[in-house]
């Protein structure tokens, strides 16, 4: 049968996917995610027990989640993704703060459906929007799809951390309120919810329009009475899945190459506020800095696509990995101003590892199981992340045991740059060693794909 020649875009599970990416990755508290937290009463230590909480929460359910998408129909766990985000952010909306200790276990609770929500969506709304473009257009086209998504998502992630960190601001929304001549009095205690209130109406936005996909194909669930049965499938496809991808070089080359690439990357994007002190950029700036990395969503995604058009994996994956070197050593020499440039070099390469990940992964995986791998790809950024961290960690202790605080006599603030500006030349031998040793292990797997 003839491939269609319909647009890709006309096709609704397409379009809804890319809906849903903006929708559910739109989130106008991200600009002021960390104060934020600190602003309703908790401590940095408590912020930073949350954070591992999602972490955990993503890593426990991502592979399963994958799993009951291609056994109960990835529509199903999308929709239920969407449920739970309006929750999560509800809880957070309405949470009272009277009470510390209360607010800190509602705080868990809402960090934990809110990585099970990540997990579910991970890899389901994918795998149903490339089966949809399978069964009425052109796979040809996905490279489209990805490059589209990216763009708008983009889009909302400019106007999500613009808007965010405006209605955060209380003295510029006084200026707005006098403007308008509403005689309010606008405090920080007026602005707090502001940006979790937009979020809970993208939230809801999210959950309608999973409600408007379609399921592609009958998933391979038993009936509705034998709900066991479906997981006890669930999890041996997980296990099919899993020892799949182990043998098989190419992919899992593809996912040790990603895990690394993403786990270096997003750890400095972590610490980017730091860098940008570092180098004298105003704080003011920094929101601005956000947004202008979400417009590479433009640019780079193009590029991609035609990379894996015109080029091999192997060259892909090795011309990423010269551009992050570059952005590295760049960065490890925090020139003041200036270092903005290697910075967004190496930021901006996580589009391009998001496209060539979903191209080749999407391309190599059957599609009974494609939601599936697509969720251990998760799991191993995830994992990635998480391990980066706590080696991390350990070095900036180690580092920070160098500098003789008591003889010195360093404010804090300048100790702090002290061990972060000792630590970036670290992640340029650890991702140069760690290349090496993927390249040794996979290059003739890699070579051999065309």
């Amino acid at each position: 049968m003839p491939a269609s020649t319909q647009s890709p875009f006309k096709i609704r599970n397409v379009r809804m996917f890319i809906l849903f990416r903006v929708l559910f990755n739109a989130r106008f508290y991200y600009p002021i995610f960390s104060i934020l937290f600190l602003d309703f009463g908790l401590t940095l230590s408590q912020f930073a027990i949350l954070n591992a909480v999602w972490a955990a929460t993503i890593v426990i359910c991502e592979v399963p989640s994958g799993a009951l998408a291609d056994t109960l129909g990835r529509r199903n766990l999308l929709v239920f993704a969407g449920i739970l985000m309006v929750v999560e952010i509800t809880l957070w909306a309405f949470v009272p703060r009277s009470n510390l200790t209360i607010l800190f276990w509602v705080f868990v609770l809402n960090r934990i459906l809110s990585g099970i929500a990540e997990a579910a969506a991970s890899g389901a709304d994918e795998a149903l929007a490339y089966d949809s473009l399978q069964q009425e257009g052109d796979l040809s086209d996905w490279g489209r799809v990805l490059e589209r998504q990216i763009q708008v998502q983009s889009v909302g992630f400019v106007i999500a951390m613009t808007v965010g960190g405006l209605i955060y601001d209380p003295q510029l929304m006084q200026k707005g309120v006098d403007l308008l001549g509403l005689g309010l009095t606008v405090t920080r205690e007026t602005t707090l919810r502001l940006p979790i209130y937009l979020t809970l109406i993208t939230a809801v936005l999210t959950l309608l329009t999973t409600l408007r996909m379609r399921e592609v194909g009958t998933p391979k669930r038993p009936p509705a009475d034998q709900k066991r049965q479906a997981v006890n499938e669930s999890f041996r496809l997980v296990w099919q899945a899993g020892r799949w991808i182990f043998s098989t070089p190419f992919v899992l080359g593809l996912m040790l190459f990603g895990l690394l690439y993403d786990s270096v990357i997003r750890m400095i994007l972590t610490m980017a506020s730091q860098y940008y002190r570092l180098i004298e950029i105003p704080e003011a700036f920094f929101g601005v800095l956000g947004s202008g990395l979400a417009l590479f969503g433009f640019v780079v995604p193009g590029i991609a696509r035609r990379l894996t058009a015109q080029r091999s994996a192997l060259f892909n994956l090795l011309a990423t990995a010269c551009l992050i070197i570059l952005g590295l050593v760049g960065m490890s020499k925090a020139w003041p101003t200036v270092g903005i440039f290697p910075a967004l070099l190496l930021f901006s390469n996580l589009y391009l590892i998001g496209f060539f990940l979903s191209h080749y992964l999407n391309q190599a995986t059957s599609s009974d199981r494609r939601a599936t791998v697509l969720s251990f790809k998760g799991l191993f950024l995830n994992l990635g992340y998480g391990g980066i961290g706590i080696f991390y960690s350990i070095l900036l202790a180690h580092l920070r045991g160098q500098v003789d605080v008591d003889h010195l006599k360093l404010p804090e603030e300048t100790l702090k740059n002290m061990v972060f500006y000792g630590s970036l030349p670290w992640f340029t031998w650890y991702f140069i060693a760690c290349l090496l040793g993927l390249l040794v292990f996979f290059w003739n797997s890699l070579k051999r794909h065309k």
